[in-house]
């Protein structure tokens, strides 16, 4: 029970990937979720289905990350709920694939408002009431995307996500004296069957025969990376940009 009594919000946690993982396992290890997303139907049924597997009730909240108000008025029900916030795990992010020379405005600014402007201001809605316990555990998505080019099409998502793991340093290094750590996550190719929405057909399975470990990564792994980040297992740990990838990504 490395999270019992504390209190997390996940945003992007209604989906079939990373946040749903991450919001079971944070439960599993006896936190109190706050469940975020921008699809309000699969918020809904997504923080009832895991409230009757953990039978305890995960909070359900329609977020949309570019709505400054949805996002400081979720960490305003967290608080009003549960009392505190001990964990926040940064999970909303979008990708479109277009080659920069046509690369649209609308485009450009969806990415970096989702990945970078909504995990920044998702950040500021709950530091204040981190500070004010005096600690607190930051996880942020980032992407191996921020240090290279995953695939054609996708230069406004590495820059997006390199911009986090910026955002991460920074953050890191003005709050660490405060008790509160902030970390990151960059994994590389995680499934989830919505990813076969957005990338070209065979980019899986040439990522599969490329990875060392002969295999995809799934978001359990990714839950486990956070949770371990999001635990007092790694106290001593802040402003890291961790590499998931089965020895694919190997950064010095």
């Amino acid at each position: 029970m490395l999270l019992k009594d504390r209190v997390a919000i996940i945003t992007a946690g209604a989906g079939v990937g990373i946040g749903r993982a991450v919001a079971a396992r944070f439960l599993e290890e006896g936190a109190q979720v706050v469940l975020t997303d921008a699809h309000p139907r699969r918020t809904g049924e997504t923080a009832a289905e895991l409230s009757k597997q953990f039978g305890r009730e995960v909070a359900g909240i329609v977020v949309d990350v570019t709505r400054r108000e949805q996002i400081e008025g979720a960490v305003k029900q967290a608080v009003e709920k549960f009392g505190r916030i001990d964990i926040l795990f940064n999970n909303a992010g979008i990708n479109k694939l277009e080659p920069i020379w046509e690369v649209k405005d609308e485009t450009w600014d969806l990415v970096m408002n989702v990945c970078l402007r909504g995990t920044f201001w998702t950040m500021r809605a709950v530091l204040p009431h981190m500070l004010k316990q005096g600690r607190g555990a930051i996880v942020n998505m980032a992407s191996a995307a921020g240090w290279m080019a995953a695939s054609d099409g996708e230069a406004p998502y590495s820059a997006a996500k390199a911009g986090v793991m910026g955002l991460t340093r920074a953050a890191s290094g003005e709050l660490a004296g405060k008790g509160i750590r902030v970390n990151a996550i960059a994994p590389s190719v995680i499934y989830n069957e919505f990813l076969e929405r957005i990338y070209p057909p065979g980019m899986f399975e040439a990522a599969k025969k490329r990875n060392p470990m002969g295999r995809l990564g799934e978001p359990r792994d990714v839950a486990n990376l956070a949770l371990f980040l999001a635990s007092d297992l790694s106290s001593y740990i802040t402003g890291e940009v961790v590499s998931i990838s089965g020895g694919s990504v190997v950064v010095p």
